[in-house]
């Protein structure tokens, strides 16, 4: 009985989910632009948006009348981008004592350039810091603004919008780089031949590869096992179409699949993601549906300095 009421919920429920992801569309990039420079990651930074509007989508249903969306929005992935940096320093920082403010220079020593595209930038920077300089840097939001997102007044952001502006002046290139994760020989091969099985649209080849409990992940839209979702066969009727080419690298470090439009173009598509379990795929992230996330991305072909 409960099943079948719950069944009966679920139409509903699908279209009250698109009516909210239609009205957050357009917010989707910026939104991201700000968890990305946040995490250091345009994947880490997509899942917290994804977790922004989960949290959203829960909230506005408790609430008896509308917020203002985009602020509203904002503060929520901000509060998100904060615990994600917190559960990560958890799991991977020693604790250490802090850093000294280093000198402000002045405001022309700042590489403009620098704070709009690098994400590795913002990394060294502690999250208040982090906060204040993406949010009236590189989104241009005001002072005001700013204080609103990020829970504070406005003589705070200004203090560290100023740590942060040193910060970064003095950092050096070198220190840009993002560290590429080292890939295991088997790990390599499995993602060169995932993308010469594409290539070629072998797609029993591609089905080979996986375990039988292998999960898709099309972000932004389902999560199911690849057996279930007939994953291979949309691609071949997409191809049919588009004219898309698969490259192996990395994406500002992380082991990824860059999706091209056509063999010529120097901008990627989107990026498809590969976890592997005793030898075969286990997970496969397709972030075709969230294509903003490779304006900001920093792809590095294999065998690439």
């Amino acid at each position: 009985m409960m099943e079948e009421r719950t069944r009966a919920l679920l139409p509903a429920m699908m279209e009250a989910r698109d009516q909210f992801m239609e009205l957050v569309d357009a917010l989707r990039p910026e939104l991201h632009r700000y968890c990305a420079r946040m995490a250091g990651s345009v994947f880490d930074g997509e899942d917290i948006v994804q977790e922004t509007f989960a949290k959203a989508y829960f909230a506005l249903g408790q609430m008896l009348a509308p917020p203002n969306l985009k602020p509203w929005l904002f503060r929520i992935a901000h509060n998100a981008a904060m615990d994600f940096l917190k559960r990560y320093e958890r799991q991977h920082v020693e604790p250490v004592a802090d850093v000294p403010d280093r000198a402000q220079p002045d405001d022309d020593a700042i590489d403009p350039l620098l704070v709009e595209s690098a994400l590795t930038v913002f990394t060294e920077l502690p999250p208040v810091q982090r906060s204040a300089i993406i949010l009236n840097d590189v989104l241009g939001q005001s002072l005001e603004e700013a204080a609103a997102t990020m829970g504070t007044t406005v003589g705070a952001v200004k203090a560290a919008l100023s740590r942060a502006r040193a910060n970064i002046a003095r950092t050096p290139r070198a220190a840009l780089a993002q560290p590429v994760q080292a890939l295991s020989a088997e790990r390599q091969a499995m993602l060169r031949r995932y993308v010469d099985l594409f290539n070629a649209h072998n797609w029993d080849g591609l089905q080979a590869l996986l375990g039988e409990e292998s999960r898709l992940d099309i972000v932004s839209r389902v999560q199911q096992r690849v057996a279930e979702a007939g994953y291979y066969n949309r691609y071949a009727e997409i191809i049919e179409t588009e004219d898309l080419h698969a490259e192996a690298g990395t994406v500002d470090g992380v082991p990824a699949i860059a999706m091209f439009r056509s063999a010529s173009s120097s901008q990627p598509a989107y990026f498809i993601l590969l976890e592997s379990d005793a030898g075969g795929i286990s997970l496969i992230r397709d972030f075709r549906y969230v294509p903003y996330i490779a304006k900001d991305a920093r792809f590095c072909r294999s065998g690439t300095p």
